[in-house]
C-alpha cells in the first residue's frame, strides 16, 4: 500500500465558539516530492487547511476536528506541535507573525539553535539557505527596518534552515518583486528534486507555471475540483476568472504596464501634491531615497512600483506625514505642508492590516472616523464583506482584513489615500471589485496612489506609473 506524505480523509473543522463547520469533508493525498497549489477565493479555507498540515490547528488555533489529517505520520490533533517543527517548514500569509528575533541572522539561527545544533552547523545552514535565496545582503540587519517583501524573504529562509521534508507556503510571493519571485521559484524546484513536498496556497498563479504538479480548488470550505498541471495550463484567463482565479498568462498585462510607465509624467507640471528634491529615510547618514521629485494629481490612479527595499513604503509614510523628510519639501497646492497637516489629510492602508484594526466588529471598524457613513452598505457589498458586519475583524482571513481596511479608507473621505500592497491577499473577484472602487474614488477630489508588485492590478487599473528604480 502506497504511503503518502500528506493524507487527508473526510476532514472537517469547526472553529471554537462558532456554529458552522468551516472545512467540510476534505479528501487530499500528496506524494513525496509533489508540489500542490491550493487556490480559491479569499475565505474559502485554504489557510485553515494548511494549518492542519503543520500542526497549528487544532493545537494552537482550537476547534473541532473530524476525519483524519496526517503529515509524515503526524496526526493532527494527536501529535504535539513541536513534533512538526523539524519536518514541516511554514511561511505564513503574514510573515511578521512568525519572527522571533530583531536581527535577521539570529532569525535564521533560531530554529537550529533551539534543537541544539552546534554553532558551526548553524553557520553552515545560514550560509547555504541565504545563498539559495540570494539574500546575503539581508543578513545581520534589523528586521524592523526591512520592507515587507524583504521580511517575507527572511521568513522563507528561516523556514528552510532545518531542511524540512514538507514546506507549507501561504501566499509566499504576495509582497515580492520579480527577482525575488524567481529566487523562490528556483528554490522550490531544488526542493522538489530533493523529494521535498510543497504545499502552496496562492492567489497569484502566473509564477507557478512549470512548477506545480496539481492545482486544487477550494470553495466554501470544500475541495471542489482538481487539475493536473497540463489541464490547468489549458484554461484561458477568462475561464480562470469565471472560477474566481487570477490569470496564468500575464504577457498582455506586462505590455500594458510598460506602456503606462513610458507615458508616465515628468513631474514638471502642476500637481495637487508635489515632492521636490525629497530625501527620505530614518537616518540622515543612510537615506533610502535621495533628491526625488514626483507629483500626484486628482482624478487619476497612480501606481508606485519598484524592487523590494527601494523605499516605496517609506515614501508612503513620508507623503502621509507619518515620517518627516530628511531633506526637500512636500507641497500641497504649491504651498509647503507640514507632516502634521499631511496626517490630517491622509489615509494610509498599511501593508499589514492588523496594525490598523481597532474595534470589536467590522461595522464599528469601517465607521470609525467615517466621513460618509451612509455609504457603508454599498462599499461593504462591493468588497464582499456583507454578512460579516458583526464579526470581530481579527477573526477574519488575511484577505478579508485587508478589505476591511480598504473600506475604512474609502469611507474616510480623506484627500490623499495611499494603498500599500492592497491586493496581496485578494483573489480575482475581490481584485476586480477593488478596481471598481478605485474608479469611483477617481471621480472624487481625492488623490489615489497604490504601492504594489501586482502586475494585474497595475496594468488594468492604474493610469500612471512611478517606477522607483
Amino acid at each position: 500500500m502506497k504511503r503518502f506524505t500528506i493524507n487527508s480523509e473526510n476532514t472537517s473543522f469547526r472553529f471554537l465558539h462558532t456554529d458552522d463547520t468551516f472545512l467540510k469533508s476534505i479528501n487530499l493525498k500528496v506524494s513525496s516530492g509533489e508540489c500542490i497549489l491550493i487556490c480559491g477565493k479569499s475565505g474559502s479555507g485554504k489557510t485553515t487547511f494548511s494549518r492542519l498540515l503543520n500542526g497549528i490547528s487544532p493545537n494552537y488555533i482550537e476547534g473541532d476536528l473530524t476525519g483524519h489529517v496526517e503529515t509524515l505520520g503526524l496526526i493532527a490533533g494527536k501529535a504535539d506541535i513541536e513534533d512538526y517543527v523539524p519536518v514541516v517548514g511554514s511561511v505564513f500569509q503574514n510573515p511578521k507573525t512568525q519572527h522571533f528575533t530583531t536581527n535577521t541572522t539570529y532569525e535564521l539561527a533560531f530554529a537550529p539553535e533551539n534543537i541544539g545544533e552546534s554553532p558551526n552547523q548553524i553557520y553552515k545552514r545560514i550560509n547555504e539557505v541565504s545563498e539559495e535565496l540570494d539574500i546575503k545582503n539581508l543578513l545581520n540587519r534589523d528586521i524592523f527596518k526591512l520592507s515587507g517583501g524583504q521580511k517575507q524573504q527572511v521568513t522563507m529562509a528561516a523556514a528552510n534552515t532545518l531542511r524540512p521534508k514538507v514546506l507549507i507556503l501561504d501566499e509566499v510571493t504576495s509582497n515580492l518583486d520579480q527577482n525575488a519571485v524567481e529566487q523562490i521559484k528556483k528554490m522550490i524546484k531544488q526542493k522538489k528534486e530533493q523529494g521535498i513536498t510543497i504545499i502552496l496556497t496562492e492567489h497569484r498563479l502566473a509564477w507557478s507555471k512549470g512548477l506545480v504538479d496539481r492545482y486544487v480548488l477550494f470553495e466554501n470550505g470544500q475541495l471542489i475540483q482538481e487539475w493536473s498541471s497540463d489541464e490547468f495550463n489549458q484554461l484561458t484567463n477568462h475561464e480562470l476568472g469565471q472560477k474566481g482565479l487570477r490569470a496564468m498568462d500575464l504577457s498582455k498585462k506586462h505590455k500594458k504596464l510598460l506602456e503606462k510607465e513610458q507615458k508616465s509624467v515628468n513631474f514638471q507640471g502642476s500637481y495637487l501634491l508635489q515632492a521636490k528634491n525629497l530625501t527620505i529615510g530614518y537616518e540622515k547618514k543612510t537615506p533610502i531615497l535621495s533628491n526625488m521629485t514626483i507629483g500626484l494629481s486628482q482624478n487619476k490612479i497612480t501606481g508606485i512600483i519598484g524592487p523590494n527595499g527601494v523605499g516605496k513604503t517609506t515614501l508612503a509614510n513620508t507623503l502621509t506625514g507619518l515620517l518627516k523628510p530628511l531633506a526637500g519639501k512636500i507641497l500641497w497646492h504649491g504651498q509647503s505642508i507640514s507632516p502634521k497637516e499631511l496626517v490630517k489629510k491622509s489615509f494610509l492602508v498599511m501593508q499589514d492590516a492588523n496594525y490598523q484594526l481597532f474595534n470589536e466588529s467590522v461595522s464599528e471598524e469601517v465607521l470609525l472616523n467615517a466621513k460618509y457613513p451612509e455609504q457603508k452598505t454599498p462599499v461593504l457589498e462591493k468588497l464582499n464583506l456583507s454578512g460579516l458586519e458583526e464579526r470581530h475583524p481579527m477573526s477574519l482571513s488575511g484577505g478579508q482584513k485587508q478589505r476591511v481596511a480598504i473600506a475604512s479608507a474609502i469611507l474616510s473621505g480623506k484627500e490623499l489615500i495611499i494603498f500599500d500592497e492592497p491586493t496581496s491577499g485578494l483573489d480575482y473577484v475581490n481584485m476586480q471589485h477593488f478596481g471598481q472602487l478605485l474608479n469611483m474614488l477617481k471621480e472624487t477630489d481625492a488623490i489615489i496612489a497604490i504601492i504594489t508588485h501586482d502586475v494585474e492590478l497595475t496594468a488594468d487599473w492604474c493610469d500612471e506609473i512611478i517606477n522607483l528604480v
